[in-house]
């Protein structure tokens, strides 16, 4: 049976930078991989093109990234910077994960510079628990994802303290780099050499996880357990 893995990001971009190289390797590996964004992220539209341009933009981007690893991109009709803090999206969510039923979810941390990264982390909590509980009637049937594993980004650095390494292979982390030029921002913007950066930082956590490249996850504190059975 086909495996699924989900990463949830507060705009188009966060996620295919921040778990771009795992969603590649595990692509290759043969799972399917699903991107959502709960808003557009058009507001940091270049100086050619306006707010709304810019997300018919991106909604073509988040296709042309996800397409590369045979997936499927689901943006949710929020704006960027206006999403909202209500059950309506968390049910959003929780129905997304009843529907495409993945092994685990990938999502923002806790702390971050921008206001709908932080309320996505909340949002992807509260829709996680919605969806594991069978009492919960909606039109699929319930499904628990694991995590959620939440990924460095560094407008999420605040208290980010790496506690999973997941190795990305070098065929995802070349994957991951072709697919990533789809994305104007993460190619040319002025603002944050964003693709260089993420490209860097695979390889730094790569040296501290003992491999070629990886990428550095945050899990809730109440899971953070070593259990052994034997020295």
């Amino acid at each position: 049976m086909e495996k699924t893995i989900m990463a949830i990001g507060g705009h188009i971009g966060d996620a295919e930078l921040t778990c771009g190289g795992i969603l590649a390797t595990m692509a290759l590996k043969g799972y399917k991989v699903i991107t959502v964004a709960l808003t557009g992220g058009e507001r940091g539209n270049p100086p050619h093109l306006s707010v709304e341009q810019y997300r018919e933009q991106k909604l073509k981007e988040a296709d042309a990234f996800v397409k590369h690893l045979g997936g499927e991109a689901v943006v949710l009709p929020y704006v960027d910077g206006e999403l909202p803090d209500n059950e309506e999206v968390r049910f959003q969510v929780c129905d997304l994960i009843r529907k495409y039923r993945p092994c685990a979810l990938l999502t923002h941390w806790k702390y971050s510079m921008h206001k709908d990264h932080e309320l996505t982390h909340r949002i992807v909590k509260d829709a996680q628990f919605f969806a594991g509980l069978k009492g919960i009637e909606r039109e699929e049937a319930a499904h628990f994802a694991k995590g959620p594993y939440y990924a460095q980004n560094w407008e999420d650095a605040t208290e980010f303290k790496p506690y999973v390494y997941m190795k990305v292979s070098e065929e995802g982390f070349e994957l991951w780099k072709k697919a990533i030029q789809e994305h104007w921002f993460a190619v040319h913007s002025k603002d944050f050499h964003y693709m260089e950066y993420y490209e860097h930082l695979m390889r730094c956590n790569g040296c501290l996880a003992r491999c070629d490249y990886a990428e550095a996850f945050m899990v809730n504190p109440e899971e953070m357990k070593l259990v052994i059975e034997d020295l």
